[in-house]
């Protein structure tokens, strides 16, 4: 039973590589020229001019599609420029809006000292009301 579990979808998977394999090897149609041959792309209608060299099928692009890739390239390269200037800038924007809104060595030191002159004042008047109500034994029992 285990044995199908694994065989069955070897199997699909293998004729999926099969026809996947036969139809990459039907894509392309050479014909003889006079000067080597000419390979043509039967999906997208691309050539390309082929010439042997030492045993080997070499095979240039033509010059319109040349082109056409030059232009992808030249876009693509415009596309990249632009979207690094705009990360550089939203980059240095971030850092200037984070520095521009933490407070300054003087003001932290000034609220640092309010907060310090307000915790005294505040444990001062507990201590007063401590000593008032006499309660001040019963507190310190209640800490242990």
């Amino acid at each position: 039973m285990r044995l199908q579990h694994i065989l069955i979808p070897a199997a699909l998977v293998s004729l999926v590589a099969a026809s996947a394999y036969s139809e990459e090897t039907d894509r392309y149609r050479l014909e003889k020229s006079a000067n080597g041959y000419v390979r043509m792309d039967t999906q997208t209608g691309a050539m390309s001019i082929c010439e042997e060299r030492s045993g080997q099928l070499v095979c240039k692009v033509a010059a319109d599609e040349r082109a056409a890739f030059q232009d992808e390239i030249d876009r693509l390269q415009t596309s990249v420029k632009a979207m690094d200037e705009r990360v550089t800038k939203l980059e240095n924007s971030l850092s200037a809006r984070l520095e521009s809104k933490l407070p300054s060595e003087e003001d932290f030191n000034k609220t640092m000292s309010y907060m310090e002159r307000f915790l005294k004042g505040f444990m001062g008047i507990v201590k007063e009301m401590d000593k008032d109500n006499g309660n001040g034994a019963q507190l310190n029992s209640q800490k242990t």
